[in-house]
């Protein structure tokens, strides 16, 4: 039975000034499935992404993953089960493709040339060949590299859930088609969870199984992807229509 199951139940998150950001959100990911989140900037999308590894804790309600829950779990070990890719890729500087790729590897424990073995192995699954980038350090590198090696890092401890926020938003518009195409393609091939944080339509809809809209802290839809275009959800609606004001007919 493939493992990365998550569950957000009846989870709310309120500010210490008393603002509800999130409100009884109840979500069920199926492991190896992509969901997309949409939904306005100050939404909640990122705090309900960041509370799967931890880095935020509901005021109320739980977050499972495989029915355990993560507010119990050693957060080092619970980190070692998800990747999370962001949108400024967050590689360190000072550290070559190669160490950037194999870091949680290395505080893992593992030897040099295990870690060695696996960046190489994550670097080719992103479409980088280690013996052309893994001596290069990241500002040797395109915008699109950069978030491919944040990728590789992502996966380099074979995480069952994957989060990404706004991963490939600081992009242009080429890079970001070719990325989203070599990321899809990825997704077929490793079988991950994966919860995406979007404020591409198009973007959710290609890469997402499900599509599930927040506003105000609270989901206003959860559609599969076939759904959406076709959807009479005024949230929807109001969603589709705001972001395509600008298409010529």
């Amino acid at each position: 039975m493939p493992k990365g199951d998550v569950e957000f139940s009846n989870v709310s998150y309120t500010l210490a000034s008393g603002h509800v950001l999130l409100r009884d959100i109840s979500l069920k990911l199926k492991a190896g499935t992509t969901t997309a989140l949409l939904g306005r900037s100050g939404s909640g999308k990122t705090t309900l992404l960041r509370m799967v590894n931890g880095l935020v804790r509901p005021s109320s309600g739980q977050v499972l993953l495989d029915s355990l829950d993560i507010g119990r779990s050693d957060p080092v070990e619970l980190r070692r089960r998800i990747g999370y890719v962001i949108q400024e890729t967050g590689l360190f500087p000072h550290m070559t493709v190669e160490r950037n790729a194999g870091l949680a590897q290395e505080l893992a424990g593992r030897s040099k040339a295990e870690i060695t073995s696996r960046s190489s192995e994550v670097l080719k699954l992103v479409g980088l060949d280690f013996a052309e980038f893994g001596e290069r350090y990241p500002w040797q590198l395109s915008g699109g590299q950069r978030q491919r090696v944040g990728l590789a890092r992502a996966l380099a401890n074979d995480p069952e859930v994957l989060l990404m926020d706004e991963p490939f938003g600081a992009l242009d518009p080429l890079t970001r088609v070719e990325l989203q195409t070599m990321f899809r393609e990825l997704l077929h091939r490793v079988g991950k969870t994966v919860l995406v944080v979007t404020h591409d339509l198009d973007e959710a809809l290609y890469l997402g199984d499900r599509v599930v809209f927040l506003d105000q802290g609270q989901v206003v839809a959860d559609l599969g992807r076939e759904e959406v275009l076709t959807s009479e959800n005024p949230h929807v609606k109001h969603y589709i229509s705001a972001v395509r004001r600008g298409v010529l007919v």
